[in-house]
């Protein structure tokens, strides 16, 4: 349901205030015509909690009041989270058990609490944190989405799919979920600004460019697909990103943000420049010095860069630090 932000009622407030002051001022008259402005601000205000949300698994989710205590079983979505100061308590983590480096000290300082690694379920610890909201994710290995139920008995639970989109829109979409879409269109807005400054300072090589998570012979390289949140980012510098064929996709899902591929298929692609994942520039000799793919053409004209040893999950933090890759990469 359509409410109003928390700056929007401070705002209303003020207005309030303003025609009272006026009409004490002024002629008595006008005083009921105030009171008639204000009322539905008031109301609106009222009537800002509780509030509905639309699941991504196609369900909704009252939300009661504001959040002040929230549970995120996905690591990835609690990087989005965190960036728009939402009240994060405790959190799940990566596989590893660990959060993302990107924004693990960030956590720290706000002492979120690690759940489980990511692949595991305990549904004691959400006890254990008694969050007023429950955030999980449709997709990824930090998906709990079979757990939705047994987590509703816990705290509202709301589902949200971050494969499907940018880290900008899942920030949006989970400011108007916990009241906080000032907050959320700020942190948007100057991230916006960074991105537009950074592209003024790079030059784009010429060609297509393409993203790949490289495992090597044997397993699945995801490659970016222009829906996905890499591609947008690069998009957004000035890159064009080559498309993956989605015939190569091993799985039985089709996804957004990857094709997963074999090996062999890479060797069929045609960009100029190619940006490999989870690695940084030293990482991502690997990927050019495998014989293998000694002929695709962004090998052949030594144009393969890492994009970041945290950029595989793109949050708020990991797409700031794939930008200065990329600055410092191609600057003018």
């Amino acid at each position: 349901m359509s409410v109003m932000s928390r700056s929007s009622r401070l705002i209303g407030a003020g207005v309030a205030a303003l025609l009272a002051a006026t009409a004490l001022a002024g002629c008595s008259s006008s005083a009921p015509a105030a009171e008639a402005e204000t009322a539905p601000t008031e109301n609106a205000a009222a009537e800002s909690w509780p509030r509905t949300f639309e699941n991504a698994d196609g369900t909704t989710t009252e939300i009661p009041a504001q959040p002040e205590s929230i549970a995120s079983t996905s690591v990835t979505v609690t990087g989005t989270l965190l960036a728009i100061g939402a009240p994060v308590t405790a959190s799940g983590a990566a596989g590893n058990g660990k959060f993302f480096a990107q924004w693990a000290d960030i956590a720290q300082e706000e002492g979120v609490s690690t759940l489980w690694p990511a692949g595991e379920v305990d549904l004691e610890a959400v006890h254990g944190a008694a969050p007023d909201l429950i955030v999980v994710s449709t997709s990824g290995a930090d998906s709990v989405a079979d757990q939705v139920a047994q987590l509703q008995e816990i705290a509202p639970t709301i589902v949200v799919d971050y494969g499907g989109q940018t880290w900008e829109q899942l920030a949006e979409q989970l400011g108007e979920a916990l009241g906080m879409e000032k907050e959320a269109e700020e942190t948007v807005s100057a991230f916006d600004a960074y991105v537009a400054d950074a592209a003024t300072k790079i030059t784009v090589p010429a060609g297509a460019a393409n993203i790949v998570s490289y495992n090597g012979a044997g397993e699945d390289n995801p490659i970016g697909k222009t829906t996905g949140p890499h591609a947008k980012l690069l998009q957004s510098l000035g890159f064009t990103i080559e498309e993956p064929d989605a015939a190569w996709h091993t799985q039985a899902n089709q996804r957004q943000d990857f094709v997963f591929a074999s090996f062999e298929n890479l060797t069929q692609l045609t960009g100029e420049t190619t940006f490999a994942l989870s690695v940084d520039n030293e990482g991502a000799k690997a990927l050019a010095a495998d014989p293998v793919l000694a002929n695709i053409p962004s090998v052949k004209a030594g144009q393969v860069y890492g994009l970041g040893a945290n950029s595989f999950r793109v949050d708020k933090y990991s797409a700031t630090e794939i930008v200065d890759g990329v600055v410092a990469n191609f600057a003018k």
